[in-house]
């Protein structure tokens, strides 16, 4: 096929692609340029909550915290527990059912703070579902198939059609006319920016759609696992609710010590998942544990010592998406790569009314000179 009619097809499918889901992918990507750098906001805005004054006492234990975190929230349930143990004076985050998030003292297990979902979480929210809860994240994901398309098309369109073009394809004429410097804007930032917002896309996926999984299971020669099953194991469900939990972190902590950071959630079904984060490079060193709600006991568990290909690439994909797998540098391409990303639709929205409106300021003046 010539590459004009190639061009052609490809101009079609980028534009009404682009008018259809063009706010759509302004609002991912500026939701998640903001979020790339969520942990270093909430350290600076939120430090009141997160830390207590260092003290010379050891850890007050995960039980002291549930009782009273009982006694403050009745008719509330937890569904999820962080506790920082590479920062010993971090407070114990505590999350309920009805969406408040409670912080406690880890010297005293006092309560520190309580409060709603912060203004992240809402962002974090948008991102990944517009608020919508289930037909958000349908209409989230498949937005983002529909912009790989487009940043596929996008690279067909700018690829220039004779050689000598190319250097005036990489550069943006500022000195030239409004319309030739947005043109710029939308054609030489998408090239430029293209292929690592289909990193990001990609890694995106990875979290919406198995058929990404199989994909990478498929390109590393191995199988994605669940975890190992476990049988004949200790039940603990005679213990009561804080004792159960405190239970369950102590043993976890005392087989594999070393965690920066362990998080336990109450997962859908009534299972828990407790997952240990430790020190890591590149793919995250995290051991996962599954336990049965009702009874405590494990089920299966999943450790990174035993990580194989399929594991590696999901246990690196997270921070591949956010730029945190290459340091600061990473996440400052990130946020570029995201804002040229919400640029795009705007500089190609422009593009596009422009022609049309000269094509109907050209029908007018036609139409005009028979009267």
């Amino acid at each position: 096929m010539p590459m004009n009619r190639i061009k052609k097809i490809a101009r079609q499918i980028h534009l009404w692609l682009g008018l259809i889901t063009g706010l759509l992918v302004f609002v991912i990507s500026i939701t998640g340029c903001l979020y790339v750098f969520e942990e270093e906001i909430r350290e600076l805005t939120q430090k009141d909550r997160l830390y207590v004054p260092s003290q010379q006492k050891p850890f007050v234990g995960l039980d002291a915290v549930i009782r009273n975190f009982e006694r403050i929230a009745l008719n509330e349930k937890i569904t999820i527990i962080r506790i920082t143990e590479s920062k010993p004076n971090a407070t114990v985050e505590l999350s309920s059912n009805k969406k408040r998030v409670y912080y406690f003292n880890p010297y005293s297990a006092a309560l520190v703070y309580k409060g709603g979902e912060d203004w992240l979480e809402t962002v974090e929210k948008i991102h990944t579902s517009f608020m919508l809860g289930e037909t958000g994240k349908f209409i989230q994901r498949w937005s983002v198939v529909v912009f790989v398309c487009m940043l596929i098309t996008g690279l067909i369109l700018w690829f220039p059609n004779q050689i000598r073009l190319l250097k005036q394809s990489l550069s943006i004429k500022w000195k030239a006319s409004f319309k030739r410097v947005n043109y710029d804007l939308h054609n030489v930032l998408g090239f430029y920016a293209s292929g690592i917002l289909l990193v990001i896309s990609l890694t995106g996926l990875y979290f919406a759609f198995k058929e990404v999984k199989t994909a990478a299971s498929y390109f590393t020669g191995s199988k994605l696992k669940d975890g190992k099953k476990q049988t004949g194991v200790e039940q603990v469900t005679a213990l009561p609710f804080a004792d159960c939990y405190n239970h369950l972190y102590k043993t976890a902590s005392l087989k594999y010590p070393g965690a920066m950071s362990t998080s336990i959630s109450v997962r859908k079904k009534g299972e828990l998942r407790l997952r240990m984060l430790y020190p890591y490079r590149w793919a995250r060193n995290q051991n996962t544990f599954y336990f049965n709600g009702s009874t405590g006991q494990l089920l299966r568990s999943k450790l990174y010592k035993e990580f194989n290909g399929a594991d590696l690439v999901e246990a690196t994909n997270y921070d591949l998406h956010t730029g945190r797998l290459f340091g600061l540098l990473g996440k400052i391409v990130a946020v570029i790569a995201s804002l040229i990303s919400a640029s795009l639709p705007v500089t190609g929205f422009l593009i596009w009314y422009r022609r049309e409106f000269r094509k109907k300021k050209k029908v007018l003046k036609t139409a005009s000179s028979f009267t």
